[in-house]
Parts: C-alpha cells; sequence; structure tokens
C-alpha cells in the first residue's frame, strides 16, 4: 500500500488502553494506536472507568492518543455524542462493558464509518450461536460497516453468511519490535508462560508446563498471571507471579530459554487466531513451543519457526535435548518472520487500506461528507 489516508478523527471504544492487567487487549490498543498516530492520524480513546483496572493502569495516559474514562453509556450519550458524531471512524471494541449498547448508540449517531474490532473472535462466536453476549448481538454486526476480526480464515466468510455483517476482515493482533526485541542474558527458567487463569485453558498449562516441571525437578519453571485459584498444586520448582507490567514483559521472555503458547479451545476450534502474547515472544527471539491450530502454520513453519507438543514427553525432550544452537536458530528465524509480517506498523497500514476501500464502495455517509 503506497500513501496514507489523509488525516483522520478516529474514536475507539476499547476494553482497555491504560491497564494491561489480565487482558491482552491493551497491548494490542497501544501498539496500534501508536501507529495510527504516526501515520498523522488523530485518536480519542474512550474507556470505561472499570473498577478491575483502576489500581493497575500501567499506561494511564498514553502519548499518542486522547484518552478519556467514563463512567457509563448514559455519561457517553450525554458527553461524547458530538465527538462520535463527527468522527471520520469509529471503532467499538470487544468485551467493552454495555457494549451492546454502546454499538446501538454509535451506529445510530455516527456519520463516517462504524467497525467492530473483535479481539475475542472465537470467544464471540461460541457466544453468537447461543443468542449473542453484552457486547454483540447477530443484529448488532449487521449494523457495522466492517468487522475486523483476530481471527482470520473460513471465519470471516462465517461472518458475514451467517450473521449478516456486510464486510469481515482480518486485522490481527501485532508486536512491537523494538520494545520485543532479543536481549543477551543468561537465563532464569527453562520454560515460562504468560497467561491469566482461565479453566478451558488450565488443562493444557498442566500438562506442557506442571506436570514436565514434575517430572523434571532440576528444571526451573515460571508462570505469569492473575486469578490463579488457590486450588492449583505450583511444583516446587515452579515460580508464579501475579501480574508484570507491559514493560516488564520482554525481560520476562528473554530470561526464559523456551516459552509456551496456550490457546483457548474456541481459538483452536476457528484457527488462524495469533495471540499478542506468540508475537510478543516471537519477537524477543526466545523459542516457542505450542499447541496445534489451523493456520498456525500459515505464521510460523513448524520446527523452524515453532515448536508444537503434545504431550509432557514433547516438552521435556525438547527442554533437555534440543541443541542450543539449533534453539538460537529457531527463535531468530521467529523473530525475522515476525517483523515482516506482524507488527503494529503493518496492522494501521491494513486498517487503513480497509477504510480506503470502504470509502471507494461508498459506505454510509463519510465519502460524501470528504467530498463535500
Amino acid at each position: 500500500m503506497s500513501g496514507a489516508l489523509d488525516q483522520l478523527d478516529i474514536v475507539i471504544l476499547g476494553l482497555s488502553i491504560t491497564s494491561s492487567w489480565g487482558n491482552s487487549h491493551a497491548t494490542t490498543y497501544r501498539g496500534l494506536v501508536r501507529e495510527l498516530a504516526k501515520r498523522g492520524h488523530r485518536v480519542t480513546f474512550l474507556e470505561r472507568d472499570a473498577p478491575s483496572f483502576a489500581d493497575h493502569r500501567d499506561l494511564p495516559a498514553p502519548p499518542y492518543c486522547h484518552t478519556v474514562l467514563y463512567e457509563s453509556v448514559t455519561e457517553l450519550r450525554t458527553q461524547h455524542s458530538a465527538l462520535v458524531e463527527s468522527a471520520d471512524v469509529v471503532i467499538v471494541g470487544s468485551y467493552v462493558p454495555d457494549g451492546a449498547a454502546v454499538g446501538q448508540w454509535v451506529t445510530e449517531l455516527a456519520s463516517g464509518i462504524t467497525a467492530f474490532y473483535d479481539i475475542d473472535t472465537p470467544i464471540t462466536l461460541a457466544r453468537l450461536v447461543r443468542g449473542g453476549t453484552w457486547y454483540i448481538t447477530p443484529e448488532l454486526i449487521e449494523r457495522y460497516d466492517l468487522y475486523l476480526s483476530v481471527t482470520g480464515g473460513p471465519t470471516l466468510a462465517r461472518l458475514e453468511r451467517e450473521f449478516g455483517s456486510p464486510c469481515a476482515l482480518p486485522l490481527y493482533c501485532s508486536v512491537d519490535p523494538v520494545s520485543y526485541r532479543p536481549e543477551i542474558m543468561l537465563p532464569s527458567w527453562d520454560l515460562g508462560y504468560m497467561g491469566a487463569y482461565s479453566d478451558d485453558r488450565q488443562p493444557t498449562v498442566e500438562r506442557l508446563l506442571l506436570e514436565p516441571a514434575r517430572r523434571w525437578p532440576g528444571g526451573r519453571f515460571t508462570v505469569v498471571g492473575p486469578q490463579y485459584p488457590a486450588s492449583v498444586r505450583w511444583p516446587a520448582n515452579v515460580d508464579h507471579t501475579e501480574h508484570l507490567s507491559s514493560a516488564e514483559h520482554r525481560a520476562f521472555y528473554t530470561a526464559q530459554r523456551f516459552t509456551l503458547d496456550v490457546t483457548r479451545p474456541e481459538m483452536i476450534a476457528a484457527g488462524h487466531s495469533p495471540s499478542a502474547r506468540l508475537l510478543e515472544a516471537a519477537a524477543c527471539a526466545v523459542p516457542i513451543i505450542s499447541d496445534s491450530w489451523a493456520g498456525l502454520d500459515e505464521l510460523f513453519v513448524p520446527g523452524k519457526e515453532i515448536l508444537l507438543a503434545r504431550s509432557p514427553a514433547d516438552v521435556l525432550h525438547l527442554l533437555r535435548e534440543l541443541p542450543e544452537a539449533e534453539r538460537q536458530r529457531i527463535g531468530m528465524r521467529a523473530r525475522r518472520r515476525v517483523i515482516r509480517e506482524h507488527t503494529a506498523a503493518h496492522r494501521a497500514e491494513e486498517l487503513e487500506s480497509y477504510l480506503r476501500s470502504a470509502v471507494a464502495r461508498g459506505t454510509v455517509h463519510w465519502r460524501d461528507q470528504r467530498a463535500s
């Protein structure tokens, strides 16, 4: 894509940009918004002032956008209607509190392009089959001009065919290769994992990290993430830290010989859903051990750029038998792949191209306003 769109006024209503506590949305938004600002666009981020984030704002005032915390949908309607109505583009994200009401308001009021950015597409789809969620419904999908999805592949056609999206497009998570980069240091752990506790992921964490730790008492393991219940039995050689700020992520990854990526069942079923954590670890040139899902081989070449494991024995074989030189080569190959294809700058360019196409199609009133 050559050149950039004219300077746009973009409003994003997302789960959070100020706090990465227990979510990957913040890092995704931070990278995208930063790169949009570099390309000359003006971004306002509206974030619900959620109690769970209030004490954990690791970036309370992002320097590349205007951030506003609001208390309710009523406050949005009374104080921010002019902002939404006049914006060139309004994007509403998944998991936004009262997101369905927010989306109804946005699609009724906005005169520019409206988009839904689903950072949780496989989970959303599973809930849509049951009638919808608090942040999106089948009826609302038809009202957004664009459905931007962190899941690609067949899911996009399904969103259009079964749920009536006028245009579903992939907008994967991304990474900042400057913030996430290799660092020469002696590893503190043989294998680590970053992720908040969830019932559906925990069996894989047990199988691919905790059980290998039990079988290899001399190994060193670590888990970072909140909300783990007291019932989780941590082996003596597993360190658990509840939270690290995004500024600490690179040091965490580069202190591991290998890092584990665990995919939720819904994301495995949908495939084509690279997480922000996966791309961050790859950018740090840390070899990734992952479960397998459709589309993963389109992102990284198994055995060359990423390592797959199904059992504790698979993990232990990699940790103890893979030659050190090959371990390092796998990590660097993955980093090169990410830099070529999956930076936040790539995502900003993709979003611009989608907006340009929407303008060419004459989507809503935005084209006419710009031409007048």
